[in-house]
């Protein structure tokens, strides 16, 4: 999985590149058929009380692309609400993908051959 994150308005340190890769490990525990994932942090300042961190992350996997955006006082805590809302998204795709195990038309009883027997 190729991952990039970017800032803006910050500097990505050390220290929250590897708090976004701990995170990240939670995901591909669940769905390891991640292509790419690139994740933008951000700074907001609206007013010199209210500063606004978001994070936003375009996770991709195989056919399609998953966006997942939050916002918060605290980064850490738009990073931890990011991935939970990616966490729930991503297991939706699992199961799509896996609820493929329905029975054709072809292959039920027809309802008349059923009474007559």
């Amino acid at each position: 999985m190729n991952l990039t994150i970017s800032g803006h308005h910050l500097e990505v340190t050390p220290a929250i590149r590897e708090y976004v890769q701990n995170k990240l490990e939670r995901i591909t525990r669940h769905f390891d058929h991640v292509i790419d994932s690139h994740v933008f942090l951000a700074i907001d300042n609206l007013t010199e009380k209210e500063k606004r961190q978001k994070a936003e992350i375009n996770l991709q996997v195989s056919g399609k692309t998953l966006h997942v955006a939050s916002a918060a006082q605290d980064l850490y805590a738009a990073i931890d609400m990011l991935m939970d809302r990616l966490d729930r998204q991503v297991l939706k795709h699992k199961s799509m993908l896996q609820n493929h195990n329905h029975v054709a038309h072809k292959r039920l009883p027809d309802i008349g051959e059923a009474a007559a027997a």
